[in-house]
């Protein structure tokens, strides 16, 4: 592996400790280098905190080596005020000669002033390093700002025979296809996103919380249709325990309006428009990231108006002989594993 290529990859493993916690902004990792050996490194903070350069110069023990050092970083060093100074002014302060950035930032507050900042002082800069792996790092911060919607995931589990649900469902509760194993893991991604989208019918019939509680983590903001407003206000997606975005009809105004919920309404007439209309409403909300969990009809809107980026579909050892049909969908398998009995498949949208 060529040197400069170790480093960034460095930076991509460290910057994933920021996953969940530093939107609006990217989470970016940081090495420093002198004479082949780490003297420093660092990720970005929780939003409002220091960014990873500025971590990264602070854990250098010797400042003075900084002057015979090169800096790594998964994305271009930013250039304006924002919580913070511009990470590029301090790298010249601290006067490090030599940085290599995996890929640019294509946000319009940046996009370049950080490099040419940056050459302007005398620094060498390279860049391009693992860029395909850096803008696969930071594809959640490029898709919100380039594509002016969230990144979105869709999760599903089908049974072996090809269905969602069963066609009755006796109990207001969930009906399991995956292990245990399998329902851990999809909690792990709730922490990583920043919202979680189901429809009205999976409400009524499962009454999810839609939170984590196998594990650690933050909770997303959920976001629920209810085109009607029919739905109970004593369902669990309308506790306490994290912020519930519903969208309505726009003819529609009896609604929970609480300290917790607040509502949003589109036009569902406009039947070959209704994911776009609720992307354009998740990004004026600055929802960077949102994991769509169904049923099949919310989860086959998206894909008909194919407004999806990935998609992570569990196949339980469960059979159900008639039910609700999985979603359809075609795309790139980009990725294949077994947890003990299930097949989990993630598929990419090309």
């Amino acid at each position: 592996m060529k040197i400069h290529e170790k480093y960034i990859k460095r930076c991509i493993d460290i910057a994933k400790n920021g996953l969940g916690y530093t939107r609006p902004n990217p989470m970016v990792g940081c090495v420093i280098v002198h004479e082949n050996r780490i003297i420093g490194e660092g990720f970005t903070s929780p939003y409002g905190g220091n960014h990873a350069e500025v971590n990264a110069i602070q854990s250098v023990q010797d400042p003075n080596l900084l002057k015979e050092a090169t800096l790594y970083v998964t994305l271009e060093p930013c250039s304006h005020f924002g919580k913070t100074p511009p990470c590029s002014d301090l790298i010249i302060t601290s006067k490090i000669p030599n940085v290599v950035i995996g890929t640019i930032d294509t946000h319009s507050k940046v996009a370049g002033k950080g490099i040419k900042n940056l050459k302007a002082a005398g620094c060498k800069v390279t860049v391009g390093v693992l860029e395909n792996e850096s803008q696969e790092h930071h594809k959640r911060f490029f898709t919100f700002h380039n594509k002016q919607r969230p990144y979105i995931i869709l999760k599903w589990a089908q049974t072996l025979d090809g269905f969602l649900a069963p066609e009755i469902q006796d109990k207001q509760e969930p009906v399991w296809i995956t292990n245990t194993f399998s329902r851990q893991l999809v909690h792990k991604w709730r922490t990583e996103e920043h919202a979680i989208l189901v429809g009205t019918n999976t409400v009524i019939k499962d009454n999810p919380k839609l939170t984590v509680r196998d594990w650690k983590g933050q909770n997303p903001i959920r976001v629920v249709l209810d085109k009607e407003g029919k739905l109970p206000k004593n369902l669990g997606v309308f506790n306490n325990e994290s912020q519930t975005i519903i969208i309505s009809s726009s003819e529609n105004k009896n609604v929970l309006n609480s300290e917790f919920t607040n509502t949003e309404f589109i036009d569902w007439e406009e039947r070959k428009k209704i994911a776009k209309q609720i992307c354009e409403l998740l990004h004026k909300q600055d929802i960077q990231s949102v994991i769509i969990e169904g049923g099949s009809q919310t989860l086959q809107t998206f894909i008909d108006e194919g407004l999806w980026d990935e998609a992570r579909i569990f196949t339980g050892k469960v059979l159900f002989e008639k039910g609700i049909d999985a979603p359809k969908i075609h795309g790139k398998l980009v990725w294949e594993q077994h947890i003990l009995q299930d097949s989990l498949k993630i598929y990419r949208n090309d």
